[in-house]
């Protein structure tokens, strides 16, 4: 049996340790080793696609920010790959450490051209979205596979400034084909507030993919109008993603968030 005298002293030699570690870092040893032996979490950046906005991530913003993460959701112009991946580019440049890089549907174009030659993006995940090989349009792709929504009857087209043109869903038929499954008075709520992409948008092509160097994970909703399945299937398939479906519509992150949240929190957990 030990003494009480040598137990005392074993306490005090550990508490003296503590006290010296506190003084040389400002914080208790058994914080700093932790801190030693933990790496950051990764940031996450979130990519909207056409018709929505940075809210549409809302219930994935939330569950990732509990976990202990740093989410950013810059907007997307929607004025094309042209413009759109050159101004994501510059905004990850902004962010420090490693990034695991979403996007949904047309983000999913961007995000693919703007994480290209970045050593920071470390990981892509796609949902619901488009993961297009260099010279794809959107138009392109949509053409290999029947079944999608959006057809231009279902489109309304404005003129814009400078000759552009913008492109909405018609609000009646919004619900059906991006928000199937959502409760009516959401899907209402969305289609209302959607913002348009420029039709020029669909017809420029992808550059360099990052998904040839980046590893890459894809949430397919099994339910999806806009984006047929079939199309997602060979997309992901094409860039080696890993894949994840589930019963949802287009707009996945808004009906299963807790889903599309795991998949992002495993390809996080796959970065240095």
């Amino acid at each position: 049996m030990h003494s009480p005298l040598k137990i005392r002293n074993r306490k005090l030699r550990v508490a003296l340790l503590s006290l010296v570690a506190i003084a040389a870092t400002g914080v208790p040893a058994a914080t700093a080793a932790a801190g030693a032996t933990t790496p950051a979490k990764p940031t996450i950046v979130l990519e909207h696609g056409a018709w929505a906005d940075g809210s549409s991530w809302n219930g994935v913003v939330t569950r990732l920010q509990k976990a202990g993460y740093t989410v950013d959701v810059p907007p997307n112009p929607l004025r094309g790959p042209d413009t759109d991946a050159p101004y994501l580019a510059s905004y990850l440049k902004t962010v420090q450490g490693p990034i695991v890089l979403v996007g949904h549907s047309y983000g999913g174009f961007v995000i693919t051209d703007a994480a290209t030659g970045n050593p920071n993006v470390e990981a892509l995940v796609y949902v619901d979205a488009y993961i297009p090989a260099t010279g794809d349009t959107i138009d392109s792709l949509n053409k290999q596979f029947p079944g999608s929504g959006l057809v231009p009857s279902a489109l309304t087209f404005v003129p814009s400034a400078g000759g552009a043109v913008d492109v909405y869903i018609k609000p009646n038929l919004f619900p059906s084909i991006l928000a199937n499954g959502l409760p009516a008075t959401e899907a209402a709520e969305l289609a209302a507030t959607q913002r348009p992409i420029a039709a020029a948008a669909l017809a420029e092509p992808s550059t360099a993919p990052a998904w040839t160097t980046i590893p890459s994970w894809d949430v397919i909703g099994t339910q999806d109008h806009a984006i047929p399945v079939a199309e997602q299937e060979f997309m992901a398939k094409r860039a080696h993603a890993k894949v994840t479906k589930i019963n949802a519509p287009h707009l996945s992150m808004i009906a299963q968030p807790a889903k599309v949240t795991a998949v992002i929190e495993n390809a996080a957990r796959h970065t240095n």
